[in-house]
């Protein structure tokens, strides 16, 4: 998977948030095998001197640092999140969100193309955070965005695919763009279906950190993306509306009455 220019062989991102501890955090990226993990500038700024152990365990893990501008709410605010962002990360990666409804957590998609036009002409690389809107994402296209990252269902809500038409709308669309789902998935057969669909990568933090034995479930999760890409690759049989035998029937020996 090519991101930018940087080449990966996982595709499992994940978050950093709502772990039991930081120990377990850094088991299970580990576990997960993630190349590439999610911060939020806001909560670790908000730790003060505590934010320097878990950023001594993210530089640890070997993990590339996606920083993201989670709970901005404007263009504006999203812009000087990432760019505050990038002088304490030392990266001009940004997962962008600009968040437009309380409830589902929804992206707001004119500020979030307006803050893209602005971060990408100022040298980042963008990975927005969006809905399956085809006219958004060919917005943030123009925009700059070589990245997209569509949500399979609100944020935290484990509700795996709730638009499977829209999904696979999008990877019908944009065939050669980078597609990270991001957001809603609960289950590591949710991961499993969205590589089998298509996409290149899924983005995790709920599903993992609030599991029972989060070290565990980033594993499963990890084997479900393998095994969702390689049944992609392989090529999935066209469901039917009837059955059909799967023991050929030409040439079938009978048995005949006597016999």
């Amino acid at each position: 998977m090519t991101l930018y220019g940087e080449s990966f062989s996982s595709r499992l991102l994940l978050g950093t948030a709502r772990y039991p501890s930081p120990a377990i955090l850094a088991k299970a990226i580990e576990a997960s095998r993630a190349e590439i993990v999610t911060v939020s500038l806001r909560r670790e700024a908000g730790r003060a001197r505590g934010g320097e152990t878990f950023w001594e365990l993210v530089r640890a893990s070997g993990a590339r640092v996606l920083p993201n501008t989670a709970g901005c709410r404007t263009a504006k605010e999203a812009i000087v999140t990432a760019q505050m962002a990038r002088e304490v990360f030392g990266t001009e990666w940004i997962k962008l969100e600009v968040t437009g409804d309380e409830d589902l957590l929804q992206p707001e998609p004119f500020g979030l193309v307006e803050a893209a036009r602005a971060l990408s002409n100022e040298g980042f690389r963008v990975f927005p955070y969006t809905t399956e809107d085809l006219s958004v994402a060919e917005r943030l296209l123009e925009a700059g965005c070589r990245v997209l990252m569509p949500w399979a269902a609100p944020i935290g809500s484990g509700r795996g695919i709730n638009n499977l038409f829209g999904l696979r709308a999008l990877r019908a669309r944009f065939k050669d763009t980078p597609l990270i789902v991001d957001a809603g998935l609960g289950a590591p057969s949710h991961a499993a279906a969205v590589l089998e669909l298509g996409f290149d990568a899924a983005l995790l933090n709920t599903a993992v950190a609030r599991a029972a034995d989060p070290v565990e479930m980033a594993r499963a999760f990890a084997l479900a993306i393998d095994a969702g890409r390689r049944a992609h690759r392989a090529g999935l049989m066209t469901p039917r509306d009837f059955a059909e035998a799967s023991t050929p029937v030409l040439g079938r020996a009978f048995a005949e009455d006597g016999a």
